[in-house]
């Protein structure tokens, strides 16, 4: 049977040693973000985890949901109670303004103990992340009375949220979408359409659902230029603030998946249901992206998330199975096997999961922290210079986290051998599970054309330059450091043949488009192994400085390190690998006729 054991001293040391987020406790929320309370909080967030939601992440895979001839959505046993604890804690609110019901701590403290709980049952934990996507697109563009009306239910977690984007012929390009608004004349809307793909669109967990829908006004141009977007609630809600009658909008199907069983994944039918506009009309999109870049970051823990308790089993299954002796001599004579863990291609696997994963923490934190600067700086560039950070991450925090989520929880599951392909030992799940965060929200090849078409000249350039400018001054800063220069040596080949990259498009591109389409995958990767690198560097700064003090776990530190070197020796080299793909250019991809596939 799989276990889990949240990261804590892990979340701990990026979140106090390596962004030192106390000397933010100018911004609001971060004067009570105090290194005990910190502490305090992970540490909750981690036993509810471990005791409340993780025990049935099997059951719910098992069980699965189901849709009945009333068109309502039963989720599996277990589920309920675990999620009225979620809420019951405040976690839902954890990082939502405290007008609103929430607590307005930090968003990285959000997301330090928002992988502990997708870790431990990630489609349980999709229920109050889709309501947390719909609080933020409110909150953004919603009208004050939208605000009161919706807001404190959704806080407390009493009334879940959704987004409603995709429908059967239309998926990223938005501009098909047929679902239609056709206005009341009390500036109400009759919202009339299908959408598909829509998670945890119905069920009985909540007292109502707050459905975030894009649909296009009678007469709106073509297009995205044409796209709203509009608050359809399960239930109209009455001006006292309670629920009414039941709104036009039913569970058509729910779909059946190859992961996430536990998530009601649900065809929405909109037959006249009376919708409510969100900001102004034709600009849905921009409202919708606030909600998406949210899920975008979410769906980007998920993979690390993945990725972590997969390790944590595979780490656990290699100590324990016997199989073989080591190639350089037995290390167990008193059994008839050595443990597989003395085997150097297993330990491949686990140090190559490990390293993502610690890596792939801090990256997570340090970019919600961008996140917490660009909402609640009161300095107009730190406030700037923040969300061109974010911007930018996103598509990479989300592609690379989630292709190596996947990759790595296969990894995970090759330690088991055969024992890895059958249900019982939990490895199955994982994979599955983790295969949906590379496509919803984005598929991961638009995040990468999304980086490459869109990120990369916005605003001239600045923040990809403002990036290269701060990892190649910190090599600088820090290479005449004996215990530094191994990882800043590394780092400043990493970053060389991504700004090699970066040239070779500006020269391409332009002229050619597909070069940048051909490119731009093993470019997001390239970005995201130099990211990654960029945050070992700064951990191992952080662990030498904590070695040099001689407080805290020695091992701790001295693993930390041992860890980092792997990752440079064997894992950064491959910036290289990714800058001769992406100067070969498109042609040998794109001469090949249609029909001769």
């Amino acid at each position: 049977m799989p276990v889990y054991k949240a990261p804590v001293a892990d979340t701990l040391f990026v979140l106090n040693d390596v962004l030192a987020i106390d000397r933010y406790n100018n911004l609001p929320g971060f004067e009570e973000a105090t290194p005990d309370m910190v502490e305090a909080i992970v540490t909750e967030a981690a036993k509810l985890a471990e005791e409340e939601l993780f025990p049935l992440n099997l059951s719910g895979d098992q069980e699965g949901c189901t849709r009945h001839d009333d068109a309502t959505v039963t989720v599996p046993k277990g589920f309920k109670q675990a999620y009225d604890a979620y809420c019951q804690g405040g976690w839902l609110g954890l990082s939502i303004p405290a007008e609103f019901g929430g607590q307005g701590l930090p968003y990285v403290l959000h997301s330090a103990v928002g992988e502990y709980m997708s870790s431990a049952n990630m489609a349980l934990m999709m229920y109050p992340g889709l309501t947390q996507g719909a609080i933020a697109a409110i909150l953004v563009h919603g009208s004050d009375e939208q605000k009161q009306t919706y807001l404190p239910k959704m806080v407390e977690g009493v009334w879940t949220g959704t987004m409603n984007l995709t429908e059967p012929h239309c998926g990223t390009d938005l501009g098909l979408l047929r679902t239609k608004a056709v206005p009341n004349g009390d500036g109400t809307y009759k919202i009339s359409g299908q959408k598909i793909f829509i998670s945890a669109g119905e069920h009985t967990m909540s007292d109502n659902i707050i459905h975030l829908v894009l649909a296009r006004i009678e007469g709106a141009p073509e297009g995205t230029k044409g796209i709203s977007l509009f608050i359809v609630p399960k239930f109209l809600v009455n001006e006292d603030g309670s629920v009414g009658q039941r709104n036009g909008v039913s569970c058509g199907a729910i779909e059946h998946k190859m992961g996430i069983h536990g998530n009601a994944t649900c065809v929405m039918n909109y037959d006249e249901a009376t919708g409510y506009l969100i900001g102004a009309e034709n600009k849905g999109l921009s409202a919708m992206f606030v909600m998406m870049n949210e899920a975008r970051l979410g769906v980007g823990l998920q993979g690390l998330s993945i990725a972590e308790i997969a390790y944590q089993n595979a780490a656990n299954y290699a100590r324990e199975r016997i199989q073989g002796r080591s190639i350089s001599g037995v290390k167990a004579p008193e059994k008839k096997a050595d443990p597989i863990i003395v085997h150097p291609d297993i330990r491949r696997n686990l140090m190559t999961i490990r390293a993502f994963n610690e890596a792939g923490r801090a990256f997570t934190l340090w970019t919600a922290l961008k996140s917490d600067i660009a909402h609640r700086s009161g300095d107009a560039a730190e406030k700037q210079a923040a969300d061109d950070l974010l911007g930018l991450m996103t598509p990479i925090l989300k592609g690379v986290l989630t292709d190596k989520g996947f990759d790595h929880a296969v990894m995970a599951q090759q330690v088991y051998g055969g024992h890895g392909y059958i249900e019982e030992w939990g490895m199955s799940q994982y994979v599955r599970d983790a295969r949906i965060a590379m496509i919803y929200e984005g598929a991961n090849g638009i995040q990468a054309l999304d980086l490459v078409g869109r990120k990369l000249g916005m605003n001239g350039g600045r923040a990809v330059m403002a990036l290269f400018n701060e990892i190649g001054t910190f090599c600088e800063e820090n290479r005449g450091d004996e215990k530094l220069s191994f990882f800043t040596k590394h780092l400043k080949k990493g970053l060389n043949d991504l700004q090699a990259a970066t040239m070779w498009f500006m020269q391409n591109a332009m002229a050619k488009p597909d070069n940048a389409g051909a490119g731009s995958t093993d470019y997001m990767h390239l970005f995201g192994i130099v990211v990654l690198g960029y945050m070992w560097a700064k951990m191992a700064k952080a662990a030498e400085a904590a070695l040099e003090s001689g407080t805290g776990d020695t091992d701790f530190y001295k693993n930390k390190l041992i860890t980092g070197r792997f990752y440079m020796e064997k894992v950064m080299p491959e910036t290289a690998l990714r800058k001769t793909r992406i100067e070969a250019g498109a042609d040998s991809l794109m001469e090949l006729a249609a029909e001769a596939f």
